[in-house]
């Protein structure tokens, strides 16, 4: 698809961590009319409301980041809202935009569609092979979702709808929630308190030997915009027949162990390590195959240990922020 500077670009998810991300990446390229709503003038969740957003502001673009997120407390706490709320958001963003003749949109899914056993690394065409995570079932049911929704419609339609499967993403923007957060904001914020109170130890779950991708979220927004604006024709040559999304990594993974000593050097936390391999560690490992999106042209370019420390950075920033602009 040829770039078009004065689309109408509907950015579900505006505040989010991925969504700003991608907000940011398409002013810095130059397009003019990035449309963003929050909360309180657009409930997702009211497909009436929705449609009447698409009537009034004449969309021409989707980027679909909107979601309810999670760590896996979050996801075992909230089954029924991760499946509800996505199943939701989806289905109104999705359907609105094809009732009003919008012809280009990408979904943002998770690497967590993909069986809990799949083969290492994990290619596009494993999807719907095998038993999912227990822990976050609901929320890749309704991811899984997501991607049919967009076969769909381009099926039926001749629409031009496409997927990308994000792994682990981090950085500015991300929640920090103690309970609620995914494992590198949750780790970040823990060393950093740890630092502040002069804690001789940090505990971290599991025996520290899964390993894991990560992939900061500038480089999962440029991604994004690189594969909306694929000719449609080398995008269906990556993704058919076997598959119709495209996983977005770095192709590299690390321990959680590694991960932790390395948020020790950016933290400057100074104590010792305890892993507690009484919890429960997950997967072994989960790394995606990124040689479809690759081969269109895009890899990514943030270092891991760079990459953790713009976050943290972020972090400290937003920390300095007022308690109600945070």
């Amino acid at each position: 698809m040829a770039r078009d500077l004065d689309a109408r670009i509907f950015v579900a998810g505006h505040c989010g961590m991925v969504g700003s991300a991608i907000v940011r990446r398409l002013w810095a390229l130059g397009y003019t009319q990035i449309l963003t709503a929050g909360r309180n003038e657009l409930d997702l969740l009211d497909p009436a409301a929705v449609q009447a957003y698409f009537a009034k502001q004449r969309v021409t673009q989707v980027y679909l980041a909107a979601a309810k997120v999670g760590g896996i407390h979050a996801n075992a706490t909230y089954p029924a809202d991760f499946i509800y709320q996505n199943l939701m958001i989806q289905a109104n963003v999705i359907h609105a935009a094809h009732s009003h003749g919008v012809q280009h949109l990408l979904f943002l899914g998770s690497s967590c569609i993909y069986p809990v056993h799949a083969p290492q690394p994990m290619i596009e065409a494993v999807l719907l092979d095998g038993a999912l995570e227990p822990t976050n079932e609901p929320y890749a049911v309704a991811k899984i979702a997501g991607i049919k929704l967009c076969e769909s419609y381009n099926r039926q339609h001749g629409r031009d709808y496409r997927s990308v499967m994000p792994t682990n993403l981090y950085g500015p923007g991300d929640n920090y929630h103690p309970e609620n957060s995914h494992v590198i904001a949750a780790l970040l914020r823990r060393f950093h308190e740890a630092t502040q109170r002069g804690d001789e130890e940090v505990v971290i779950w599991g025996s520290g030997r899964p390993r894991r991708e990560f992939l900061h979220v500038d480089d999962m927004a440029a991604a994004s915009v690189h594969v909306m604006e694929l000719d449609a024709a080398r995008y269906r040559e990556q993704t058919q027949p076997m598959c119709s999304h495209l996983n977005v990594g770095t192709g590299m993974d690390c321990t959680i162990a590694e991960l932790a000593q390395a948020l020790v050097r950016v933290t400057g936390f100074q104590g010792r390590l305890r892993f507690d391999a009484s919890k429960p560690d997950g997967a072994p490992r989960k790394l995606l195959d990124v040689s479809r999106i690759n081969a269109l042209g895009w890899e990514a370019y943030v270092p891991l240990e760079e990459g953790l420390r713009d976050a943290y950075n972020a972090y400290l920033a937003a920390l300095e922020q007022p308690r109600g602009q945070r």
